[in-house]
């Protein structure tokens, strides 16, 4: 490559970091300024609006709910998929045409559609969970299945996952033996991708949350859907939360990951 093109290369990598960075940006300074209207930038700093929402015990409470309800679904999603990932690409390997058409499922049916499908369901009988946190776990666990899957698979297939079995029985492990103490390390990668993914989009899911629940167990969205009334820096200030809220956990699991390297 040359250096023209190695300096347009960059250029237009830069610009679009600029692009994308550019509304957080504004976004952080409007959560950080006294006023900011009719002027360019903001006429003070203050961190008034940021204190303001970590000391509100119901922004706490939601974020909290957030947390609980997505890792709680991810724990799930892997615990169950995992196994059957294995089996599948293991045993049967003939399925996996099948096992992407029905994984995308959940993204064929809108998620208005399937809310109010789901309210008919479980609003009343023997399993009345609409308003509670186990309606939203499972609804959250078919969300989140399609990037499990298709993460762990990706995975699986850059390890040659027959392969390395075929080696561990060689040298006397059992299958299982050889699944949790060779296979399952190797997949410590895509079930990290899989899962921050995974979080990524659920913790930012609406739809559902405002639907199924709403005020009555209140998640991060719901709380900023319910102050959209309020002041601009407070929404401005929660916002700028929720990215760093994101941006901390992803942080954090990328050294546990590479800590265990």
């Amino acid at each position: 490559m040359s250096r023209a093109e190695s300096l347009y290369h960059r250029g237009v990598v830069t610009v679009l970091l600029l692009i994308l960075l550019l509304p957080l940006a504004a976004t952080l300074v409007y959560a950080f300024s006294t006023q900011w209207g009719s002027t360019v930038l903001p006429e003070g700093l203050t961190v008034k609006w940021m204190a303001q929402l970590w000391r509100d015990p119901r922004f706490l409470t939601a974020l909290w709910h957030s947390l609980l309800i997505c890792f709680g679904a991810l724990a799930l999603a892997v615990l169950l998929v995992l196994p059957l990932m294995f089996v599948i690409a293991y045993y049967f390997p003939q399925l996996d045409a099948l096992m992407n058409i029905l994984i995308l499922l959940p993204f064929a049916v809108p998620p208005v559609v399937s809310s109010v499908g789901l309210l008919q369901l479980y609003s009343d009988g023997p399993v009345a969970i609409t308003g509670t946190p186990w309606i939203l776990i499972g609804c959250y666990f078919t969300i989140a299945l399609p990037f499990i899957y298709r993460a762990i698979t990706n995975n699986m297939q850059a390890i040659h996952l027959r392969d390395l079995m075929d080696a561990a029985q060689l040298l006397g492990a059992s299958t299982w033996r050889a699944a949790l103490l060779v296979v399952l390390p190797n997949l410590r990668k895509g079930c990290m991708i899989a899962v921050l993914l995974s979080f990524s989009f659920l913790i930012g899911e609406f739809v559902f949350a405002n639907l199924l629940v709403g005020n009555r167990f209140e998640t991060l969205q719901v709380y900023l859907y319910n102050s959209r009334n309020g002041s601009g820096h407070f929404t401005s200030a929660l916002v700028i939360s929720y990215f760093f809220v994101v941006l901390l956990l992803t942080l954090v699991a990328n050294t546990v990951n590479k800590g265990k390297e």
